[in-house]
């Protein structure tokens, strides 16, 4: 309610309580009401406010592409520390909303960022946040994984592919069902997606090139073994804030 009220005043949560004794207009009440009626009927926070902040920017976002999680912000920190030296070509993709990709041509100014997704409503948002945030080392491309990428490589190939098993589905809150279920399934035990990432991936890298992953919880042990099956080498998986492995990182052959 505090992050409600605060949007509809545009000021921050702090300043509410510096003007608690203020009496709320009808003009404010009223469309309070109706967003407080639509978060009673379990619509995401994140699609009333019409925003979220990732990675120190204001990024767009509805109900045509998943709303940015806290540990995908992780993996974006993780990935800007663990380049020294920003690579020159990077493939966001299953970009979504676009936070990873626009996130890492924000820091890495000199790189150029492709963000490719297989939904052209993700893509459109995806446009809309590239516009608003000034972000002109990037651009975006409808493909299916890498079915429009055919004789491209990268030095660093990002996903945050779809990795919900079909079988959770009963078991997801009425909030995370609000997601695309393109956005969110990949077959019955999550990995569909993964294993084809994996095995397709060692061609659109360069040399020595890199691929970093999110994945789902207890899913680290199978990623794995894709990946060493695909060639790649120094693999390893880092744990999010909240100790679940969550992050693969393995490089191609030099």
């Amino acid at each position: 309610m505090q992050i409600l009220i605060a949007h509809h005043l545009k000021c921050t949560r702090m300043e509410l309580y510096m003007r608690f004794d203020e009496p709320l207009d009808e003009s404010v009440l009223a469309p309070l009401r109706i967003d407080l009626k639509k978060r009673g009927e379990r619509i995401p926070l994140q699609h009333l406010l019409g925003s979220v902040h990732f990675h120190n920017h204001a990024f767009k976002t509805d109900s045509r592409a998943l709303i940015p999680r806290p540990e995908t912000e992780e993996l974006v920190s993780l990935l800007i520390q663990e380049h020294s030296s920003p690579p020159a070509t990077v493939l966001d993709l299953g970009c979504g909303s676009g936070v990873i990709g626009i996130s890492l041509a924000l820091a890495w100014p000199s790189s150029h960022v492709t963000l490719a997704d297989v939904s052209l409503e993700a893509l459109a948002l995806t446009k809309e946040n590239l516009t608003a945030l000034s972000a002109t080392n990037a651009t975006t491309l409808h493909s299916d994984l890498f079915s429009a990428l055919d004789g491209q490589t990268f030095d660093l190939i990002v996903a945050n592919l779809p990795y919900v098993p079909e079988t959770d589905r009963p078991t997801l809150t009425p909030e995370v069902l609000h997601d695309p279920s393109l956005a969110l399934f990949s077959g019955a035990d999550g990995m569909d997606l993964l294993r084809t990432f994996c095995q397709t991936a060692p061609h659109f890298l360069k040399p020595g090139g890199t691929i970093a992953m999110e994945i789902g919880i207890h899913q680290h042990t199978h990623v794995t073994e894709f990946l060493c099956a695909a060639g790649f080498q120094h693999i390893r998986v880092l744990p999010d804030l909240s100790g679940i492995l969550r992050f693969p990182l393995a490089k191609s052959l030099p």
